[in-house]
C-alpha cells in the first residue's frame, strides 16, 4: 500500500471510530405509551421542560397524538452536534409556520428548529429572554435585559426576522417584561417588576402593561393594572386577560388576581373587570378560560383548577378536574387545552429538582393518563397536521 493510500485508509478508520464514539455519547429519548386518542388536525404536542436554574437541564419532550407515544428528551438525539444540548431554563415554546421556537432563558438564546422534527436551524442571542409572540413574519421576544437576579433595568422587546433569524429592532418597555401577545396591530407586554423587591418597597412594583404599535415598533402607552403581572392572552372578543401574582408582604399584602382588559368608549384598552382567583397559568379555547394555580395556607399547599366565561368574566367552575383519589399533583405549573377535543393537559413540576409529570384529562375532568416528563414541565405547543397529508 502506498503511503498516501495508507494515510487515507487510517483517516477513514479514525473518522469511523470518532463517529461511533459520538453516537455512544448521544442521549437517546425514552418512549412510553399513554394510549391512542381520536385523530384530529393535530398530530403532536411539544412539552418544554424548564430544568432547575443553573443545571443546564432544559429538555424537550414530544407527545405523538396519533400513536399515543410519549418521547422524553428528544433534542439531543435530533441534534447530536449541540455539545451543551438545549441549555439552561426553557421558558417558552411556540410554533410559527414550519418552525419551532424555544426560549432558553439563562442561556440567553432563542433556539429555532424545524417544527416537524425539532432539528436545530440556528439560534438568536437575546439576553435574559422570556416569552414569544409572532405577527407578520416577525418574532417578538420579551427580555429582562439585565442579568438574572441583578439590579433592575428597564426591559425590552426584541424584533426578529423569522426567515433570516436577525434582530431588526428593539423597543424599551417596563421592568422585567414577561408574557406578551398581539391584538389588532398592537403588542401588549406584561411588565412584572420581578426583581424590584430586591431594592424597592412593594408599592414601587411595576404595575403596567406596555402597549406597542407594531407599525412603528414604539411603545405608545402603559396601562396600569396591578403589581407582579405575568401571563397575558387575547380572547375572541378583543379582550385581554392578564394575571397578577400579587405581593406577599406582611404590612401591605396584595392578593393574586385575574384581570380582564377591554377598550373603553375612546378606544383605549383599560381594566374592565377582574376575577378573584389565584392563577399561575391559563389557556383560552372558545369562550372558556381554563386555569390552574397554587397557594400556601399556613403549612398547607392549596391547588386550584377552574374555568371562567370570557364573555361575562364569571367563574364557570372551581372543580375543573375530578380529583377522585386516582391521581395527585404536587405543584400545578402549567395548563393547556386541546383546541378540538378539549382534553386538558396539566403539568406538575413536583419538587422542581426531579422529573415532573404530564397529566391528561377529558373535557369533563376525568383522568385519562399520566406520564413522567423532564424536570419542571411548563410550556406546551401543538403541532398541526399539514393539509397536504
Amino acid at each position: 500500500m502506498k503511503p498516501m493510500q495508507r494515510f487515507g485508509f487510517l483517516l477513514c478508520i479514525l473518522l469511523m471510530l470518532v463517529a461511533c464514539r459520538e453516537d455512544e455519547d448521544v442521549v437517546q429519548p425514552t418512549v412510553s405509551d399513554v394510549g391512542k386518542d381520536a385523530v384530529t388536525d393535530y398530530r403532536g404536542m411539544y412539552v418544554l421542560c424548564e430544568g432547575n436554574m443553573g443545571s443546564n437541564k432544559a429538555t424537550l419532550d414530544y407527545l405523538d397524538l396519533h400513536t399515543g407515544q410519549y418521547w422524553k428528551n428528544i433534542f439531543p438525539s435530533r441534534n447530536p452536534q449541540q455539545v451543551m444540548e438545549l441549555g439552561d431554563v426553557g421558558n417558552d415554546a411556540q410554533i410559527y409556520g414550519s418552525r419551532l421556537w424555544l426560549v432558553i432563558n439563562c442561556s440567553n438564546k432563542v433556539e429555532v428548529c424545524t417544527a416537524d422534527s425539532a432539528r436545530s436551524l440556528g439560534h438568536v442571542d437575546v439576553p435574559n429572554c422570556r416569552y414569544l409572540a409572532f405577527d407578520g413574519g416577525y418574532a417578538y421576544v420579551s427580555s429582562y435585559v439585565g442579568e438574572v437576579g441583578q439590579n433592575s433595568v428597564l426591559g425590552s422587546v426584541y424584533k426578529i426576522d423569522t426567515l433570516s433569524l436577525k434582530v431588526v429592532g428593539r423597543c424599551t418597555v417596563g421592568y422585567q417584561p414577561d408574557e406578551l401577545c398581539v391584538l389588532d396591530g398592537k403588542l401588549y407586554v406584561c411588565n412584572s417588576g420581578g426583581y424590584q423587591p430586591l431594592m424597592s418597597p412593594p408599592q414601587d412594583y411595576d404595575c403596567t402593561v406596555s402597549q406597542i404599535d407594531l407599525a412603528t415598533f414604539r411603545e405608545e402607552r402603559k396601562i396600569t393594572v396591578a403589581p407582579n403581572l405575568f401571563r397575558i392572552q387575547a380572547d375572541s372578543h378583543g379582550q385581554l386577560w392578564v394575571t397578577s401574582r400579587g405581593i406577599d408582604d406582611d404590612e401591605q399584602p396584595i392578593p393574586s388576581r385575574l384581570y380582564m382588559l377591554a377598550k373603553d368608549a375612546a378606544g383605549q384598552m383599560q381594566v374592565r373587570d377582574s376575577v378573584d382567583r389565584i392563577v399561575s397559568d391559563f389557556d383560552i379555547v372558545g369562550d372558556t378560560l381554563y386555569f390552574c394555580g397554587s397557594s400556601i395556607n399556613g403549612s398547607k399547599m392549596l391547588r386550584h383548577y377552574g374555568a371562567v366565561d370570557t364573555r361575562t368574566a364569571q367563574v364557570i367552575t372551581d372543580s375543573l378536574l375530578s380529583e377522585d383519589g386516582t391521581w395527585k399533583v404536587q405543584t400545578p405549573y402549567g395548563i393547556k387545552v386541546h383546541p378540538q377535543t378539549r382534553d386538558i393537559y396539566l403539568m406538575d413540576a413536583t419538587n422542581y429538582v426531579s422529573s415532573g409529570y404530564l397529566l391528561c384529562f377529558s373535557r369533563d375532568g376525568r383522568l385519562k393518563w399520566k406520564t413522567s416528563t423532564g424536570d419542571i414541565p411548563g410550556h406546551v405547543c401543538f403541532l398541526k397536521t399539514p393539509l397536504t397529508q
